[in-house]
C-alpha cells in the first residue's frame, strides 16, 4: 500500500545491514563503552559527574538521595535505562572497584563479596573530594560543551581532570569488534612518572617504569612477574597473573591455617570460598578440615584449616591452581582518541594527557586574562571619573536620559560606552577615600594578573611548571602507599607441586594388582 509521493528506492539487504551494523558499532565505541584518553571517562561517567556538580553535591555539601542524582543525570543528559546509571554512580563509589573513588556513598553499595547495591531510593550520594580535580576550573572556558539529547541544554564533551584518571582508576569495556581493560595504578608513581617526562621529553619505557613499577589494584594481591607489566606499557597488551596474598599460621595442636588477606581484583570473595568447599565436598583437594570467613571492619581474612601433617604449601599450590586465587589479569589499553579508538602504549598515554591539561591551562589562563582585562577597563573608566567628578555629575545632571547621558560622557571624557555605563551605575559611595582607595588597589592587583597570565601564555616552561605543581598538589592531598605487591615470576605448577612428598611401599599381589601403601601403615 503506497501513500502519496512515497518514494521506494531498492537496496541489497547485505548492504543496509553492513551500513546499520557499522552506524551501530560507531554509536557503541564513540558514545558508550570506551573512555576518552584525555579524562579517562565515558559518557556516562562525566554526565553523571558534571550532574552531580549542577545539583551542587560538593564532598562538604550534605548527601542527596541516589534517585535524585539517577533521575537528574536520565532527564538532562542521559536518555537510556536507569539501571545503566545507577550501576555506575554504585561503581564510582566502591572503594573495592576504584583506587580512587568519585563519589562518597552512604548506605549499602554493595561488597567485595559480590552483593548488590540497594536500592537507589534507600542510598545517598556527593562528589568525592578528589573528583574537585576532575571538574575543578570547568567553568572557565577550559573544555567545549555541546548540546545534550534534546538541543535544550549544553553538557561538557569532555573534563578538565587534572587527575590522570585514565591510568589511576583504569577502565574496562566491550565495544564491538573491541575491549578495553586498563588496570588502575599508584597515583604517586603516575604523578612522579608525568614530572620526570616533562623534564626529560626523550626518556624511554624503562625509565619511566622506575617511577610507574605496574598496576596498583584497589584490593591488594600479588602480581607475579614483570614480563606482562612491560608487554603492556611497551604495546598495549600484555597479561598478568594476580595472586592472593596468604600467609601459613602454624597452631599449638599442630593444625597449620592457610590465611588470606588479600584477593585478585575484581573475584568475589563469597566465589572464592564457595569453589573451595566445593572442592573439598569433591574430593579433589584432601587435608582441609575447615573453611571460614573471617572477615570484619578491620579487614578481610579468609580462614583455611588444614589437618594435622599436611604439607600447607602443597595445599596452597593446589588452592592457586583450582581457585580464583589465582587469576589472569589481560591488559589492553584502549582509548578514544579525537573519537578514534586507538590501541596506547605507557609512553603515549603519559603524553596524551599532557597535552590534554596544557590545552586546560592554556584556555584557563585567556579565560583569566579577558576577564581581567575587561575588569580593568572599568576600573580605569572609575578612576577617570572620581578625577573629574564634579564636571562627570553635571554632565549627567544636565542630561534628558540615560542615553544621551551615556553618549556625553563618551565624548567628553573619551570613555568606551562598557565604562560610560559603569560610571552611571556607580554608587555614591564610591566617592569616599576608602573606596578610592579600594579601586586603586585592586587596579594595580589586576595589572600584576593581566602580566602574569600575559607571561604564562608566553612560555611553554612556565605551562608545564604549572602541571608540575598541580601534581604535587595531587601527591600531597590524595597519594598513598602502594597496594599490590610485584615479585619474581612463578614457575607453572607442574602436577609433581601439588602432590606432597612421602615414603610408600609398592606391592603387587599374585593376581597382578598393583597396591601403595604410606610406610607408617
Amino acid at each position: 500500500m503506497y501513500t502519496r509521493n512515497e518514494k521506494i528506492i531498492p537496496v541489497y539487504i547485505e548492504e543496509e545491514v553492513k551500513d546499520s551494523y557499522l552506524n551501530y558499532a560507531m554509536s557503541v565505541i564513540v558514545g558508550r563503552a570506551l573512555p576518552d584518553i584525555r579524562d579517562g571517562l565515558k559518557p556516562v561517567h562525566r554526565r553523571i559527574l558534571y550532574a552531580m556538580q549542577e545539583l551542587n553535591l560538593d564532598h562538604s555539601k550534605p548527601y542527596k538521595k541516589c534517585a535524585r542524582i539517577v533521575g537528574e543525570v536520565l532527564g538532562k543528559y542521559h536518555p537510556h535505562g536507569d539501571m545503566a546509571v545507577y550501576d555506575t554512580l554504585v561503581r564510582m563509589a566502591q572503594d573495592f572497584s576504584l583506587r580512587y573513588p568519585l563519589v562518597d556513598g552512604q548506605g549499602n553499595f554493595g561488597s567485595v563479596d559480590g552483593d548488590a547495591a540497594a536500592a537507589m531510593r534507600y542510598t545517598e550520594a556527593r562528589l568525592a573530594s578528589i573528583a574537585d580535580e576532575m571538574l575543578g576550573d570547568i567553568d572557565k572556558d577550559t573544555v567545549n560543551f555541546g548540546p545534550n539529547f534534546d538541543s535544550s541544554l549544553s553538557e561538557p564533551l569532555l573534563l578538565p581532570a587534572a587527575l590522570p584518571n585514565l591510568l589511576v582508576n583504569g577502565s574496562s569495556g566491550i565495544a564491538v569488534g573491541m575491549a578495553t581493560n586498563i588496570p588502575p595504578h599508584n597515583l604517586n608513581e603516575v604523578a612522579d612518572a608525568i614530572m620526570y617526562l616533562l623534564d626529560h621529553p626523550e626518556a624511554e619505557l624503562k625509565d619511566l617504569m622506575r617511577y610507574v613499577k605496574g598496576p596498583d589494584f584497589p584490593t591488594g594481591g600479588v602480581i607475579c612477574g614483570k614480563g606482562g607489566i612491560k608487554d603492556a606499557y611497551a604495546s598495549g597488551r600484555g597479561k598478568l597473573t594476580v595472586r592472593a596474598r596468604a600467609t601459613v599460621e602454624h597452631q599449638k595442636n599442630g593444625k597449620d591455617l592457610v590465611v588470606i588477606t588479600e584477593i585478585p581484583y575484581q573475584v568475589q570473595k563469597s566465589g572464592i570460598i564457595e569453589t573451595i568447599a566445593s572442592l573439598v565436598e569433591e574430593k579433589k583437594i584432601e587435608g582441609i578440615s575447615d573453611v571460614r570467613d573471617e572477615s570484619d571492619k578491620e579487614g578481610m581474612r579468609i580462614v583455611v584449616e588444614l589437618k594435622r601433617d599436611v604439607e600447607s604449601q602443597i595445599i596452597l599450590n593446589q588452592l592457586f591452581k583450582h581457585t580464583q586465587l589465582e587469576t589472569t589479569f589481560g591488559i589492553i589499553m584502549l582509548a578514544l582518541v579525537e573519537n578514534r579508538p586507538r590501541v596506547l602504549s605507557l609512553r603515549q598515554m603519559l603524553d596524551y594527557y599532557i597535552l590534554h591539561r596544557k590545552v586546560v591551562i592554556r584556555r584557563r589562563t585567556q579565560f583569566e586574562l579577558d576577564k581581567a582585562l575587561k575588569r580593568a577597563h572599568i576600573l580605569e573608566g572609575l578612576k577617570i571619573a572620581l578625577k573629574f567628578i564634579d564636571r562627570i555629575i553635571k554632565t549627567i545632571k544636565t542630561s534628558k536620559n540615560t542615553e544621551m547621558a551615556r553618549s556625553r560622557l563618551m565624548e567628553e571624557f573619551g570613555l568606551s560606552e562598557i565604562q560610560a555605563q559603569a560610571i552611571l551605575e556607580m554608587q555614591l559611595q564610591r566617592l569616599t577615600a576608602l573606596e578610592r582607595d579600594k579601586i586603586d588597589a585592586e587596579y594595580a592587583e589586576l595589572l600584576k594578573k593581566i602580566e602574569l597570565c600575559r607571561a604564562i601564555l608566553a612560555s611553554e616552561k612556565k605551562i608545564e611548571g604549572i602541571i608540575k605543581d598541580e601534581l604535587s598538589g595531587l601527591k600531597e592531598k590524595y597519594g598513598d602507599e602502594r597496594r599490590t605487591e610485584i615479585v619474581g615470576e612463578v614457575e607453572e605448577l607442574e602436577i609433581e607441586d601439588l602432590i606432597a612428598e612421602a615414603d610408600v611401599v609398592v606391592t603387587i599381589s599374585h593376581g597382578g594388582y598393583i597396591k601403595r601403601l604410606a610406610v607408617s601403615s
